[in-house]
């Protein structure tokens, strides 16, 4: 929470070789990146290397190593998978989309669950940059950069709603600016509605929780402490809209929630929602614990919410000031069938 606005990871999960060294007495206490140079000659440059190993295409015991300057140990094993080449650029495909609004300088979508955003490994096409390529035309090639042009922030694949996209270069410097400063110093604003298990204690809260990588998946995130290299600031703010039944105890078997990102890291709500022990309904990632409140539910509400395909999130308000005209702009969108349905089974609660 794609927070859900970054733009700063890369998936590796499709890979062409995966080369494997173990270090040997005379080469321990060696920087990682010059002693994996070495070992892989003139195949790959040391700073395509170096970027391998911050985006964590590097792990020794099946856990990342993202720092180029790691000292390595005699004994250990480093494996290193090195991505599939990537295409010259994107190409553009008639892919549907649901335009709230566009003119010369920008377009607004309401991006439905599912679709990627921009081209990455495993997902060269059916993204929303291959629509946009197709929907703009010649317009938007090269703006912000070849594999994501006129990208200024990001949500997830399986999260639905409002996103902006720049069409001019003045455009995406101008807004990407506006997201870089999470709203401060000018008008951002960005609300999402959360469908939850369980129910926060308080109706509303700020979560002040710094976000680094999951000590056991390169491509999924985690609170961790402030002091750490990877950690980053983010603050989600949420306020409880609805509270759905009671369980055995009194307590709220799943409840709305709205969320507002004060700052915009991956999966940031996501993480957080459940770094409070209530994750989203549907995150196979981050509620994975959850998944037997399903069968505490009463039998005909149980198929729906059993079946609901991914997590429960939606980017329903997206505000900001138009980067030519200086006009606030103001973007709402309902939740999708799939969401309203899920909320109509918790309604029976």
């Amino acid at each position: 929470m794609g927070d859900p606005d970054t733009e700063d990871d890369n998936d590796w999960e499709d890979t062409r070789a995966r080369k494997a060294f173990a270090v040997e007495a005379e080469h321990a206490g060696e920087r990682l990146d010059r002693w994996l140079s070495d070992r892989l000659g003139a195949s790959v440059s040391r700073s395509r290397l170096q970027t391998l190993i911050r985006a964590g295409a590097v792990t020794t015991g099946g856990n990342p190593v993202t720092e180029t300057k790691h000292r390595v140990a005699e004994g250990e094993v480093y494996a290193l998978a090195i991505p599939e080449a990537e295409p010259a650029e994107p190409k553009a495909e008639a892919i549907p989309l649901e335009v709230l609004y566009e003119d010369d300088a920008l377009i607004v979508i309401n991006k439905p669950a599912g679709l990627v955003v921009h081209p990455a490994p495993g997902n060269w096409s059916g993204t929303l940059v291959n629509a946009l390529l197709h929907h703009c035309g010649a317009s938007l090639s090269g703006i912000g950069g070849v594999r994501r042009p006129g990208i200024v922030h990001r949500l997830d694949r399986d999260t639905s709603g409002v996103m902006v996209v720049a069409k001019t270069d003045n455009a995406h410097r101008l807004l990407s600016e506006t997201f870089a400063d999470h709203g401060r110093s000018g008008d951002l604003e960005r609300a999402y509605v959360a469908l939850v298990w369980g129910a926060p204690e308080r109706m509303a809260g700020t979560i002040d929780a710094p976000l680094g990588r999951h000590a056991q998946s390169r491509t999924l995130r985690a609170v961790v402490p402030a002091g750490r290299s990877d950690a980053r600031h983010a603050v989600t703010r949420y306020q409880v809209q609805k509270r759905y039944g009671t369980d055995g105890s009194g307590k709220a078997f799943a409840a709305k929630v709205e969320c507002r990102l004060e700052t915009g890291r991956t999966h940031q709500i996501r993480v957080h929602i459940a770094h409070i022990g209530h994750p989203l309904i549907g995150d196979a990632d981050y509620g994975r614990a959850f998944r037997t409140k399903v069968n505490r539910l009463p039998e005909d509400i149980r198929p729906t919410v059993a079946a609901f395909p991914r997590q429960a999130l939606h980017a329903r308000l997206l505000a900001f000031r138009h980067p030519e005209t200086g006009d606030l702009m103001r973007f709402e969108a309902d939740p999708p069938p799939d969401m309203m349905a899920l909320t109509r089974a918790l309604d029976i609660l």
